[in-house]
């Protein structure tokens, strides 16, 4: 009898604490007044990581395509924006990290290296997300997130790199790979 409710009140306590556990996330109280915007194509899961690079915008035109196009120039321009920071933080730690025969030579030709390596690979983006949308107003809005490999990249300024005569001699891929790599994840875990 004894083992009986203590049986019982072992299953009712389970019960109860499983009952308590199983109470969904309480919504956070909105500032009064306000509402949250869930704008398309954008938020975490479209920031850049250790292993893309990421950008996303928005246009808006009375002509479908038109909306589509100012989204994509945008998106691009953007990602190309964080490559070059990114690049040029990578060439200038690598180009500090080594020791080079010409220093200002050699930052300069990275330098004309990472604007022909940008202005390539930003043909070779892959569209992530694409939302059309029709305004109130009958305007029409483009949401798009565009994405590129980072690996990609790397091996494009690789191959650049390795075709420079003056840049090859001091050139270490491994070294710059490993640079790149550390700057990516800074990236990563900055979102």
């Amino acid at each position: 009898m004894i083992m009986k409710k203590l049986t019982y009140s072992l299953l009712v306590l389970a019960v109860a604490a499983f009952a308590v556990g199983c109470k969904g996330k309480k919504e956070t109280a909105k500032p009064k007044g306000e509402t949250e915007v869930i704008v398309p194509c954008s938020g975490s899961e479209y920031f850049t990581t250790n292993k893309v690079f990421r950008a996303n915008s928005i246009g808006e035109s009375q002509d479908q395509q038109t909306s589509k196009k100012k989204a994509l120039t945008n998106a691009r321009n953007e990602l190309a924006q964080s490559i070059q920071t990114t690049v040029k933080t990578v060439t200038d730690n690598y180009v500090n990290s080594r020791e080079m025969n010409n220093r200002e030579e050699v930052e300069e030709r990275f330098e004309s290296l990472n604007r022909e390596i940008v202005d390539q690979t930003i043909t070779g983006v892959r569209t992530i997300c694409e939302k059309l949308m029709k305004t109130e107003a009958g305007t029409y809005k483009t949401y798009i997130a565009l994405e590129l490999s980072a690996a990609d990249l790397v091996s494009a300024y690789n191959e650049k790199i390795s075709k420079d005569e003056r840049l090859k001699i001091d050139y270490d891929y491994e070294k710059f790979k490993e640079t790149f790599e550390k700057e990516m994840d800074k990236m990563g875990k900055g979102n």
